[in-house]
């Protein structure tokens, strides 16, 4: 009786043994997979600090992380362009400008094939609808006017709108409304500054040079604009002909 209590008592050892050993595997698994987690969790934390630091430093991808499809090709960036030439002067002129009269999200500055282009949203020249130049945008324009008389550059003055139709008493189209907008800019600088009409000209494209597909609302503002470019030609100075404006 002895010898069977004791064969007893040893197949329960044995059993509690296996138990213990499976449940101390499972618990150094879970171990394991709760490091990892924790490892993991720690290094995307970091990539995202340092992706975070890096946008915010260098200022690219402005308002997310991502990028957005544009049929829209960017235009040369300032730093690819001679900060002395005659063209380089005027875009630093105009920027001192913009930050006087805080109009920068009014105004952008881009380069083309033909020179210096300075877009103007619709609604820091003009009202609604309308193509008479608002009193609010007549010391704006005074600048403007004041560095093109400086300069030898043709200027080419560019309406444009969205597509959504206008039908209205003085305009029955865009392409009425575009062109008007950009005369009377035309005319603007004519009557206040010393300008050779020689060099001046204007066009209005309605809505069919759009930069941004007219898909919603903030792109379609970006459509409604007028354009002021300063064309380089053959014989325009390279270098330091743009005077300071006062």
């Amino acid at each position: 009786m002895a010898i069977k209590r004791r064969k007893k008592s040893g197949d329960v050892q044995a059993g509690a043994g296996w138990e213990i050993v499976y449940t101390g595997f499972v618990l150094i698994l879970l171990c394991f997979f709760i490091m990892l987690c924790s490892f993991s969790t720690m290094v995307e934390t970091k990539v995202m600090q340092f992706v975070s630091s890096f946008v915010n430093t260098l200022s690219i991808f402005p308002g997310g992380m991502d990028f957005e499809q544009s049929e829209v090709v960017l235009p040369d960036s300032p730093d690819m362009v001679d900060i002395e030439s005659g063209i380089g002067q005027i875009f630093q002129q105009i920027e001192k400008i913009m930050k006087n009269l805080r109009v920068e999200g009014d105004i952008d500055l881009v380069f083309s094939e033909e020179g210096l282009v300075m877009r103007l949203s619709d609604t820091v020249l003009f009202h609604l609808g309308e193509a008479d130049i608002s009193p609010n945008a007549v010391p704006l324009l005074r600048k403007i006017g004041s560095i093109i008389q400086r300069t030898p550059y043709e200027i080419r003055i560019e309406g444009h709108t969205d597509n959504i139709p206008i039908n209205t008493e003085r305009f029955s189209s865009n392409w009425y409304l575009s062109t008007a907008r950009a005369v009377n800019v035309l005319r603007f600088f004519l009557k206040n500054e010393n300008i050779s009409p020689q060099r001046l000209s204007a066009v209005g494209f309605g809505e069919f040079q759009p930069i941004f597909p007219n898909d919603r609302a903030e792109h379609c503002a970006k459509n409604r604009r007028v354009e002021i470019v300063f064309v380089e030609l053959e014989g325009n100075p390279a270098k330091g002909e743009a005077e300071e404006c006062q």
